[in-house]
């Protein structure tokens, strides 16, 4: 305007009473909202520690001392793993009010996470300053293994509740279990345990009575070589890996078995004995949380004799690898067959997802087509080597990741209803 009253003149007064007006309004917002030292507080509640791969609450409490309504932007400085550089919550308070909002987090990797100051910058109705108050000083949450995915699963082991989520009751075949007692026939008894040196010295049906064998050895061994590097869904296989191992221990000592856990890449690492003590689920989570990987090439054979050392008794042996080719299974094959000669090993690996992406795509170049041929190779060649590790009486998972802790826990209850361990 003041441009056009050099044209016009009697513009030029009218632009110079809207900057008087302006800058009336700009003290004017300036004093009501400086005018108190405290005109908001905030505060930021954390959990005492997040649960990798799962969406973790943050929430944000904002109580309003003004008199009349403010429109807030809040800045929280979290993690620079997040990569978020764009994150701001606008809200308005009404007067002399408490506000609740709540923001939701998923970290991808284990480790340290540092939060900075919480922001919250306001603005009266004028809009045209902003009064900054920092709130929370900078705080280290860490980030452990799935715990959420733990308390999930721990009350339905509890209460056998399990195929709910897609688990099936096996039929338990035989009687591959601890003798407990001989008792009284009562209709109902299974004909098979009737113990005929006991019946005829009562001249009366007797029967053995068997119960669960339990406090079996379950390990969980994650390799953590360059094949767990792959990511999907933001987690690397690793880490997805190490999720189940928490879980299915969980599941194993509500099961009353002793469950352990260990790592190998170059060499073994992070063990975790099997045991049933109280503190056992605490030593599993610490020592998952300090898994650390530069991704080498994982030695098969330190692992061979790592367990044919120290794991004396028949083990349920739990491993987290993975193959592509066939080639890359027949390198570690006598390995492998080496710890099933001695231990019930169950050989957990991972479907690419996205080569099945790749072939229910319609295939409308050459290109398309050779790239979903060499998909559907690949495919086959991990039901190869399914059938390859079967040839040999070595038990396997072939599973996405998203499914492979439901996947594992179903195996494990197989086997204990089928009495192979």
């Amino acid at each position: 305007m003041f441009v056009i009253g050099f044209v016009f003149p009697g513009w030029f007064n009218i632009a110079k009473l809207l900057l008087l007006i302006l800058l009336a309004l700009t003290v004017l917002d300036t004093l009501i909202l400086f005018y108190t030292n405290k005109g908001i507080n905030g505060i930021r509640t954390l959990p005492e520690k997040l649960s990798n791969g799962d969406q973790n609450p943050v929430a944000i409490t904002i109580e309003n001392f003004y008199t009349f309504p403010v429109y807030t932007l809040i800045i929280d400085e979290i993690p620079e793993q997040f990569q978020v550089r764009n994150f701001q919550i606008e809200r308005k308070l009404d007067p002399s009010s408490i506000t609740e909002l709540e923001y939701k987090l998923r970290p991808t990797e284990r480790g340290e996470y540092h939060f900075g100051k919480l922001n919250i910058y306001v603005s009266s109705v004028f809009g045209l300053i902003s009064r900054r108050f920092s709130f929370d000083d900078a705080v280290m949450i860490p980030t452990y293994p799935s715990f959420i995915q733990l308390r999930k699963y721990d009350l339905l082991a509890i209460s056998n509740n399990l195929h709910q989520y897609g688990i099936k009751k096996v039929r338990r075949l035989g009687h591959t279990m601890e003798f407990e007692q001989i008792k009284d026939y009562v209709l109902g008894d299974d004909l098979r345990t009737i113990n005929w040196k006991a019946t005829a010295k009562k001249n009366q049906l007797m029967v053995n009575q068997f119960q669960d064998e339990k406090s079996q050895p379950v390990y969980s061994v994650i390799d953590k070589g360059r094949v767990m590097r792959m990511p999907f869904d933001g987690l690397s296989l690793l880490d997805y890996a190490i999720n189940a191992s928490l879980v299915i221990s969980n599941v194993a000592l509500k099961k009353q078995d002793k469950a352990g856990i260990f790592s190998f890449s170059k060499k073994v690492e992070n063990r975790v004995v099997a045991e049933r003590r109280t503190s056992q689920m605490n030593l599993i989570l610490e020592s998952l949380y300090n898994i650390n990987t530069d991704f080498f090439e994982s030695d098969f054979g330190r692992l061979y004799a790592d367990i044919k050392r120290n794991i004396t008794q028949r083990s349920l042996i739990l491993l987290y690898t993975n193959f592509e080719t066939l080639d890359g299974l027949h390198r570690q094959m006598p390995y492998l067959k080496g710890i099933a000669k001695s231990h019930l090993l169950v050989v957990i690996f991972f479907k690419n997802t996205e080569l099945n992406n790749l072939i229910t795509e319609k295939a409308e170049t050459i290109q398309q087509a050779y790239d979903k041929v060499i998909a559907e190779k690949f495919a086959f060649e991990k039901r190869l080597i399914v059938n390859e590790l079967k040839k040999y009486g070595i038990y396997s998972i072939l599973t996405t990741p998203e499914d492979l802790t439901i996947d594992t826990i179903n195996k494990y209850l197989e086997i204990k209803a089928r009495g192979l361990l």
